[in-house]
């Protein structure tokens, strides 16, 4: 089967690439940064530091609110790894709550009085409930299985907007949140908290992040994952964020199917990073990737070779099998959906220019 053109525009992911590899552009963003975070300073009060402190050396778990990091993905970042952290929390426990309309303006409101009709049910504007909650993160260091020093700490407020008439108060949502940390080895204090912390809700999670330049007799690659949707923003998100659904990396948002949960014949989209490929004298890639789609150790489909010339791929294929159909007037070949049940997809990735290859795997279902 040929592969399509990539969803994902070549030329967005050249910029990107281009971002990630320009150092000035870095120092500017860094400053940039640093600025904002001068101007509106970042702290854990006391009364979250001291949940900390009690439930990480352990990684014991408060449940005052309960949630779960449930997924860590990371993406280059200049020289450091832009972490993505996922996690699912109820909507009931966020603490939304209704809030009053936008008031009318007086023109407006004489002009209704004017009129004494009733406005069609169609046209009354639903009533909204906002989340009032606070996310507080603490990056610890990891040497051996211990926590060491604090890397860095992060407040985000929390005030996500929902219509009335659509909130379901027991429904699990994904949210994302992420940031730029250096190679090494980690773990991750999260708390959910009430504004007047009297609720304090605490997850750990221990993760690790590679160094890019390490890859020097390897090859290697960033987490494998689906992607829904991908749009260009404007700019590249200078302050940590809490998005639904969705998760931000350069001037990509990204809306990923972390279920892995596919429909026999549609299109998919791979996306994932390269390391350890090399370049031409003239400075060019040349990177080779063949797909295959496996049933146990049977292969259902087997896609014609990807040839790229960046190392971030953005590659959509289709659950479409070809089969030998064999009867009393000969063979004939029959293009089908692929059947409902669960495969693995593999992928051998080989650097033309160095000769280096890695194999890798995702599970995924179809139903």
């Amino acid at each position: 089967m040929k592969i399509r053109n990539l969803i994902t525009p070549v030329f967005v992911l050249g910029f990107i690439l281009s971002l990630l590899l320009l150092p000035c552009l870095a120092a500017q963003e860094k400053k940039q940064e640093e600025k904002a975070q001068e101007s509106k300073p970042v702290f854990i009060p006391q009364e979250v530091k001291s949940v900390f402190e009690e439930g990480i050396k352990t990684r014991q778990a408060r449940l005052d609110i309960p949630f779960t990091i449930i997924k860590h993905l990371f993406l280059p970042a200049q020289k450091n790894m832009h972490s993505i952290f996922l996690f699912k929390v109820k909507n009931v426990d966020l603490g939304f709550y209704p809030i009053a309309p936008t008031p009318e303006r007086p023109e407006k409101k004489e002009q209704k009085e004017e009129v004494k009709e009733a406005p069609p049910e169609s046209e009354t504007v639903p009533a909204k409930l906002q989340s009032n909650s606070r996310i507080f993160l603490q990056f610890n260091r990891l040497e051996g299985n211990e926590p060491a020093e604090v890397v860095k700490e992060i407040y985000i407020p929390v005030n996500f907007q929902v219509e009335s008439s659509s909130y379901e108060p027991d429904k699990e949502e994904l949210y994302t949140t992420a940031y730029p940390l250096p190679p090494g080895n980690y773990i991750i204090s999260m708390a959910i908290t009430s504004l007047n912390y009297e609720k304090i809700g605490t997850q750990y999670f221990e993760f690790s992040l590679p160094n890019p330049f390490s890859f020097t007799d390897s090859l290697d690659t960033t987490p494998l994952f689906f992607v829904k949707n991908v749009k260009r923003m404007d700019s590249v998100e200078l302050q940590p964020e809490i998005h639904k659904d969705f998760f931000t990396w350069s001037i990509l948002q990204i809306e990923a199917n972390f279920e892995r949960i596919l429909s026999s014949g549609e299109f998919f989209e791979l996306f994932f990073y390269i390391f350890g490929v090399q370049t031409s004298e003239d400075g060019k890639y040349n990177i080779e990737v063949n797909y295959e789609v496996l049933k146990g150790e049977e292969k259902a489909i087997r896609f014609a070779p990807g040839i790229y010339d960046l190392p971030l791929v953005s590659q959509p294929l289709r659950l479409k099998q070809t089969l030998t159909i064999k009867s009393e007037e000969g063979e004939r070949k029959e293009t089908q959906d692929l059947e409902p049940g669960k495969y693995t997809l593999s992928l051998k990735i080989t650097d033309k220019i160095s000769g280096k290859s890695v194999t890798k795997t995702m599970d995924f279902e179809v139903k």
